[in-house]
This record gives structure tokens, C-alpha cells and sequence, in this order.
């Protein structure tokens, strides 16, 4: 397979990932009979299993159980399954009580909250375009906070806790499959307590709603775990530069679900407030890229250099 056959498959599997993660608010909406909580406690249990049969079927399952070995990383992976558990409740509570155009900010923040944890935990310093990027997304965040009175805490909270757990993810040595494994077991047995109980006293999903909505609870774990295999994939054929500019697929794909299939409400605050961030984005990207356009370039001089030598 040569380069470019291997970033035309890398290119697929990148888009079909966002997309994936774009329409999940059709598949949730479809589970809107059933408490979020619960859906939640479905969501971790059925992940966990269809992850399992994936690392069997890949003869992986021994990585998982390397994971105990390594007690940091092991901590890393508790506050990254914190950090998730909330990203995916708020998510599945946000699209079943209309909420979707506020998810979609949150995503779209979401790299530039990114930028900002790596200034406060990780003691990066920002280039000016950077500092011009927050601001133009902190005057969005503004201007919706001034018009509504209230902080768009769904948008902050999921943007926050998806970068917190990245941040988690990125300090340990462990694969995304097994990752998502292991954070799925530490959460199961709370999430099967709670679907027994609820079970037991007669208000569980199981065997009171309909077979197609058992069925699409139970492939929750499939939509849960697909998206992030077909990303796993794509980003090992694919450069940064390129991941860059499918990251935003999701987002604007929810947004329009949110303005046009369930007609959520989208103003000229909400056009004006995403008119900020989307300004900040397009600086983050545009010189993200060059950035890493000329620190290849910069390695393509130095190889030659060397081959020279």
C-alpha cells in the first residue's frame, strides 16, 4: 500500500468517525422514553462488553490486564473514566431535553479549552494567534451568558471535561481500545447496580419499553466504541494537520440536526455567540497547521542536511 492509498483509507476512516459521532443525537433521541441516567448505565455496560469482544477477537485482552500492573496509570484511568462518565451524562441528558445547538458549542470550544488546560497544567506558553483565538471565543461565551443571564454551563461543561479526560488519556501508555475498556469496568458496577435496582423495582427499561428500544439501548456499547476505533485508525494514517480540519464535522453536524430536524431554538445571539468562536477556530486551525507545516518542512531541511553529510 503506498502513502497516498494509505491517507486516502486514513481520510475515511477520519471523516466516517466525526460523522458517527455527529448523528449521535438521533440515536439518543431515539432512547428519549428512558431516563438519561439510565440510558447512561446502558451505555457504560453494553461498551464494556462490546469492547471485550473486540480486544478478544483482536488478542489483546492481556493488554487489559497489563493496565494493573502500572499503578499511575492506572489513577490517570480513574480520572479519565470521572471525566468521561460526566462528558457522556451531560451529553445524553443535553440531547433529550433539547439542548442539542449547545452541545454543538461545546464541541466546537472544545479545542481551544484544550489549549488553555495545556497553559494551566502543563505550564505551555501561548503565541499571540492563540491569545486572539480564547479571547474571540471567551467574547462568544459572553455574549450568550449577557443575553440569557445565566452561563452556558452544558456547552462549558462538556468542552471541559472532554478535554480534561484527553489530557488524562495522553499521559499513559495505554491504547485507546483497552482504554476505553478498562474506563467501561471501573464505571460497570455502578452502572449495573443502578439498572438492577431500577430493574427490581419495576421502573428498568428492560421488558417495559419496546424490542426495537431494547435493541438500540443494548447497541449503545456499538456506537459507543465504533466511532472511536474508525478515529484510532484514521489518525495512524493521517497527519495532524489533516485530523485538524475533520475535528469540526461533529459539531456542525449537530448544530444542524439541532436548527433544522428539531427545530431548537438558534438566534441572533446563537448566530452571533458562534460567529465569535467560529472566528477563533479558524485562527487556532489556520496557524496550527502552519505551524506543523513548518516543522516538517523544517525536518525535510535538516534529513536532507544529514543524507548530505
Amino acid at each position: 500500500m503506498d502513502n497516498n492509498e494509505s491517507k486516502l483509507i486514513g481520510l475515511f476512516y477520519g471523516i466516517t468517525a466525526y460523522i458517527l459521532w455527529g448523528i449521535l443525537p438521533l440515536y439518543w433521541k431515539a432512547l428519549d422514553k428512558i431516563t438519561p441516567m439510565e440510558i447512561l448505565a446502558h451505555r457504560i455496560l453494553w461498551s464494556l462488553v462490546f469492547v471485550l469482544v473486540i480486544l478478544c477477537f483482536q488478542k489483546k485482552l492481556h493488554q487489559f490486564k497489563e493496565i494493573f500492573k502500572s499503578k499511575s496509570d492506572l489513577i490517570r484511568l480513574i480520572f479519565a473514566t470521572i471525566f468521561i462518565s460526566i462528558n457522556w451524562g451531560v451529553y445524553i441528558w443535553a440531547v433529550n431535553t433539547s439542548h442539542i445547538v449547545e452541545t454543538s458549542m461545546g464541541y466546537y470550544m472544545n479545542p481551544l479549552i484544550v489549549i488553555l488546560l495545556g497553559v494551566v497544567v502543563l505550564k505551555e506558553k501561548l503565541n499571540s494567534w492563540q491569545i486572539v483565538s480564547i479571547i474571540m471565543a471567551t467574547i462568544g461565551v459572553g455574549i450568550m451568558t449577557f443575553k440569557y443571564g445565566e452561563v452556558p454551563w452544558i456547552s462549558l461543561t462538556l468542552a471541559l471535561s472532554f478535554a480534561l479526560y484527553g489530557l488524562m488519556k495522553k499521559t499513559v501508555s495505554v491504547g485507546s481500545t483497552v482504554g476505553l475498556a478498562m474506563e467501561t469496568a471501573i464505571l460497570t458496577p455502578i452502572a449495573l447496580g443502578y439498572i438492577i435496582f431500577r430493574q427490581v423495582n419495576g421502573v428498568g427499561a428492560l421488558g417495559h419499553v419496546s424490542s426495537i428500544t431494547t435493541i438500540i439501548l443494548i447497541c449503545s456499547g456499538i456506537v459507543t466504541a465504533l466511532p472511536l476505533l474508525f478515529f484510532t485508525r484514521g489518525t495512524q494514517r493521517l497527519p495532524l494537520s489533516s485530523m485538524g480540519y475533520l475535528q469540526y464535522i461533529a459539531p456542525t453536524i449537530s448544530l444542524i440536526l439541532g436548527i433544522f430536524v428539531f427545530k431548537e431554538e438558534f438566534t441572533t445571539t446563537h448566530f452571533i455567540s458562534f460567529g465569535f468562536i467560529w472566528i477563533g477556530l479558524a485562527i487556532f486551525t489556520t496557524f496550527q497547521i502552519r505551524d506543523v507545516q513548518i516543522k516538517r518542512q523544517r525536518q525535510e531541511i535538516e534529513t536532507s542536511k544529514s543524507i548530505l553529510r
